[in-house]
């Protein structure tokens, strides 16, 4: 049902209404006056005078009859009519004083005369009801004009205004702009291939990443941005964020989780289901500061399962903030699923369990996926449509290494398509994922402008990189000499991510290179420092494209061009203040898309991805229906 409008509408809408109907009466008595009053009775006046004066004007003769006064000798009579009841020829005259029609048979009995009378009243009432009244006068016509159509375009608008309220108030969030992150992940440590690792002190080596809601702002804290394009699926019948219950109906992405054993996700942290928990699969997840940590070091940037993980847990807790996004939701009915999740920390698993111990002849990490093909294949969710509507996260390029052609089916969450074949993972069904940064996010106030970055390019990791990386080499020899430009090898040691960090927030560009793969999480660093990132990689993809325009914070070089002298640094010089300028704001705007944290927050990494999955689900649905049509049950 919808609600009222506000009493205030209401009221309007009253007078309105009132106003209308009055005119609407108003118009109606004027025509009804106007033509019956002015112009009918004055006609009707004169026939009931005739009449009298006709009546009048007969006189009796007990010998001969009627005649009329001082013609003693005549042989008509008025009002004589034929057999069939008939005025005869003479008797239509309105403009007659007195109606006369010859008489039948000459003088006629008392009886005849009295007939005769009453056909004279009789013919005065046909006269009257025969005449046909004059239209009113053309002033008096327009006039009413002019009120009827008044009436009904107040009456119009009457309606109007109450229709229009009534679906205002039906979808008010009907696009809803996600909101921005106000927090940042800590200092992290960098990239394997990249160089930047943990330095050995107590603050990079192992970083709690559970951060509560309430915990402190990283500097990167995320203001809001008027983006058009970052926008939640639409919630049919959605309304007030504060009214919404965040559930099955309401949810743009309902999920089902597998409960696999601990070892495949959460066991790997150091939880081991014992204690309080002991009945159930996973770890509470209420206390955001009471969940299993994520270890630092080089497992971060992969670490999207964990945070997905966390995330989906939480929308099925009785205690979940109010201010949760409502993008995906946990069901516990698969019946109701859009798609089936699989939490295993497939990153995690090969950073951790992918060499040999003592007495093993095949890797942990091996086992775990043997296990887990094994039992996916079985159940009866996935063998429904062969695995298409089962989601997988192996965002690290080598996870999944054996299991990743057995569950192709599957949608994947990854970094890049660098290590896969078409027929395995591909844009059409899988999502990108941003790497998680590892430099600290800068705020807005403490983004420093064109002015305060002295350094025109700034890079800084591995140099000798195999397959498309080889133009690092290249670039290295072309900028090394270079006083404006920063191109160094990126070493672990002696705080090299404080170095990255200042030195990408002193930078006006920041290069990413291609190296082993197409992508690295340099990118994401230098989005989160403001400093505008020089993409130099032809197969890279990039996490939600489909709703974020790069070119409007990044600049893009073909690797072809970037390799001819002089080339890059004529084009970056050649850049204005204003130019960069606008990048420089729009990466403020957009930055808080690529930051992980927990709980998740409107806009986010987390529901960024659950929202792009949704996407892809639209026409993974399409193909799954469209292929069942012929299925006979």
């Amino acid at each position: 049902m919808q609600p009222l409008p506000p009493p205030e509408h209401r009221r309007v809408l009253r007078y309105v209404v009132f106003l209308a109907i009055c005119l609407l009466a108003f118009s109606c008595a004027g025509l009804s006056s106007t033509t019956r009053t002015n112009d009918a009775m004055p006609e009707s006046a004169v026939l009931i005078a005739n009449a009298g004066e006709a009546s009048q004007a007969l006189t009796r003769d007990e010998d001969d009859g009627i005649h009329p006064a001082g013609d003693q000798e005549s042989s008509s009579i008025p009002m004589a009519v034929t057999a069939s009841g008939n005025a005869t020829a003479g008797a239509v005259m309105m403009s007659d004083p007195v109606i006369q029609q010859p008489l039948v048979g000459g003088g006629g009995s008392g009886t005849e005369r009295e007939v005769n009378l009453s056909y004279l009243l009789f013919t005065c009432m046909v006269a009257e009801r025969k005449s046909m009244q004059p239209l009113p006068p053309p002033e008096h016509r327009r006039v009413l004009r002019y009120v009827v159509f008044l009436t009904i375009c107040l009456l119009a608008f009457s309606c109007w205004a109450l229709v229009n309220h009534k679906i205002n108030d039906s979808m008010p969030e009907s696009a809803v702009l996600l909101a921005n992150a106000d927090e940042a992940s800590p200092a992290l440590t960098r990239d394997e291939d990249d160089g930047i690792h943990p330095a050995g002190d107590p603050e990079s080596s192992s970083i709690p990443m559970a951060v509560t809601a309430s915990g402190n702002a990283t500097a990167g804290a995320a203001k809001t941005t008027d983006d058009p394009v970052i926008q939640q699926p639409l919630v049919a019948g959605e309304v007030e964020r504060s009214e919404l219950r965040c559930d099955a109906d309401n949810a743009a992405l309902r999920v089902y989780v597998h409960d696999l054993p601990a070892e495949f996700h959460f066991g790997m942290l150091g939880w081991d289901g014992q204690g309080e928990n002991a009945a159930s699969a996973w770890p509470d997840v209420r206390d955001a500061s009471a969940v299993p940590h994520y270890p630092g070091g080089l497992n971060l940037q992969h670490s999207v399962a964990y945070w997905l993980t966390l995330d989906i847990l939480s929308s099925s807790s009785s205690s979940s903030s109010p201010d949760r996004p409502c993008v995906a939701v946990r069901v516990t009915n698969a019946s109701l699923a859009d798609v089936f999740f699989v939490p295993f920390f497939a990153s995690l698993s090969y950073n951790r369990h992918s060499k040999l111990r003592r007495g093993e002849r095949v890797s942990r990490n091996r086992v775990l996926q043997a296990e887990l093909v094994k039992s996916l294949t079985r159940r009866e969710e996935w063998r429904r449509w062969g695995g298409k509507d089962h989601l997988v996260v192996p965002h690290h390029p080598n996870s999944m290494m054996q299991a990743r052609k057995r569950l192709s089916a599957a949608m994947f969450v990854l970094s890049d398509f660098g290590r896969y074949s078409p027929d395995v993972a591909n844009l059409k069904k899988d999502v990108v994922a941003p790497y998680m940064h590892v430099v600290r996010s800068l705020g807005d106030d403490d983004s420093p402008g064109f002015d305060q970055r002295p350094v025109l390019a700034y890079f800084q990791g591995a140099i000798h990189r195999k397959d498309g990386g080889k133009v690092r080499e290249k670039l290295y020899q072309l900028l090394k000499g270079e006083k404006d430009v920063h191109f160094t090898y990126g070493s672990v040691r002696q705080n090299g991510i404080r170095r990255a960090t200042a030195g990408m927030s002193s930078s006006k560009f920041c290069l990413n290179i291609a190296g082993d793969t197409p992508s690295s999480n340099r990118l994401f660093d230098a989005i989160v420092s403001h400093c505008v990132p020089v993409v130099i990689s032809d197969d890279i993809e990039l996490p939600f494209e489909d709703v974020l325009d790069y070119s409007e914070f990044c600049v893009f070089v073909r690797a072809a061009d970037a390799a001819k002298k002089g080339f890059l640094l004529r084009l970056l010089r050649g850049m204005t203040r204003d130019e960069w300028t606008r990048m420089w704001r729009r990466l403020k705007e957009v930055a808080h898309h690529f930051e992980y944290q927990y709980p998740s927050r409107q806009g986010d990494a987390v529901q960024m991805i659950w929202a792009a999955v949704a996407r892809k689900m639209h026409s993974v649905k399409l193909q799954l229906h469209k292929s069942s049509r012929f299925q006979r049950i």
